[in-house]
């Protein structure tokens, strides 16, 4: 596997130099952020950002994430101009040599957390979804925004989003995604790109919108339904996990061979839906990662996988959930186990 990292750019408190000291870090996983979702990815702006990359020894070898615009995601009928710039996207991307990309179908949020700092036992601080909080937000206030958020659509235009999803169902938003699909697939297979869709964080519906990208039975649904090598899954531990009905060595089983990338997370569960992000230990969290890792590694998976959000420690400051000194020991931790399934 490609140990890999996530990187923001250069206003990224963590740097590259930084990076590349973490033992067997090899890949950079980033995007452009500064382009409007469903905008034209210049090929120049993608080369400049790789080479970035590249002059510290690293490899830019997932982007994560080319949002998927809200039109399409409501199936209206400006939908095919902007998978249009989606596909030009992805060319440009293959021309710059980036072949994987990871993306999302959760309408108007992202992954969603009611608290930035909550406080674990041994005094680090970590992400946490705590039911009974979201239920007391109001997504239209502008109080909700978390690090790596598209916020193009924070603008007036948000309830006028939100209104028109009250329409839409789990069943309508399932098939737009397959529509998008359809269009995208033939030119990733043509530019040998994997996309790999994120499981919709936390798997379940919040604010009322519908969310489809949640289980096994979607997860196969969607494979099946777009039966392409390059129509692909990112396996993220922490979003699936959220749920305790989730059977995670089962997703594996389904997705096969159709696993392109992998995000690494534990967390703690308090309730059927609420959670707090842990160390990536195995036995701090619900979640036994190195028996994930192993299962992955049995399944033939060899791609990109990063230690995702990790807990702010030793009086780290910055981007909550991407620090530096815990997704670095969440790295070793990783590696670790992997030098073990590879060495035994």
């Amino acid at each position: 596997m490609e140990m890999s990292f996530r990187w923001y750019g250069h206003d990224d408190p963590v740097t590259l130099e930084h990076i590349q000291q973490i033992p067997g870090m090899t890949g950079i996983v980033s995007a452009i952020y500064d382009i409007p979702a469903g905008e034209v990815w210049p090929y120049d702006k993608i080369m400049e950002l790789k080479q970035a990359i590249e002059h510290h020894g690293l490899k830019l070898n997932v982007i994560e994430s080319v949002p998927v615009h809200e039109d399409i995601k409501m199936g209206l009928e400006s939908k095919n101009k902007w998978i249009a710039n989606y596909k030009e996207t992805l060319r440009n991307l293959s021309k710059a040599g980036v072949k994987t990309v990871c993306y999302n179908f959760m309408p108007v949020f992202d992954w969603t957390r009611s608290e930035l700092d909550a406080a674990l036992p041994d005094g680090s601080h970590s992400l946490t979804y705590d039911d009974e909080r979201i239920k007391d937000i109001d997504p239209l206030s502008g109080e909700l925004t978390l690090p790596g958020w598209d916020l193009s659509y924070q603008t007036d235009d948000l309830r006028r989003i939100i209104d028109r999803y009250q329409s839409i169902t789990e069943e309508t938003l399932m098939n737009n995604l397959i529509y998008f699909l359809e269009e995208i697939i033939p030119v990733a297979e043509e530019e040998g790109i994997l996309m790999a869709v994120h499981p919709d964080d936390p798997p379940w519906s919040i604010f009322g919108l519908p969310r489809v990208v949640t289980n096994k039975e979607n997860v196969s649904y969607i494979l099946r339904k777009v039966d392409s090598l390059n129509n692909g899954l990112t396996f993220c531990t922490g979003s699936f996990g959220s749920d305790p009905e989730n059977d995670l060595p089962g997703i594996i089983e389904a997705a096969k061979g159709r696993i392109h990338f992998v995000h690494a997370r534990n967390v703690k569960w308090f309730g059927k839906h609420s959670f707090q992000e842990t160390s990536h230990l195995a036995g701090d969290g619900s979640l036994n990662l190195s028996a994930v890792l192993k299962k992955l590694h049995e399944s033939g998976f060899a791609g990109p996988v990063r230690p995702d959000h990790g807990r702010m420690i030793w009086g780290e400051e910055g981007r909550p959930g991407y620090g530096l000194y815990d997704r670095a020991l969440g790295a070793m931790y990783l590696n670790g186990v992997l030098d073990t399934l590879n060495n035994r």
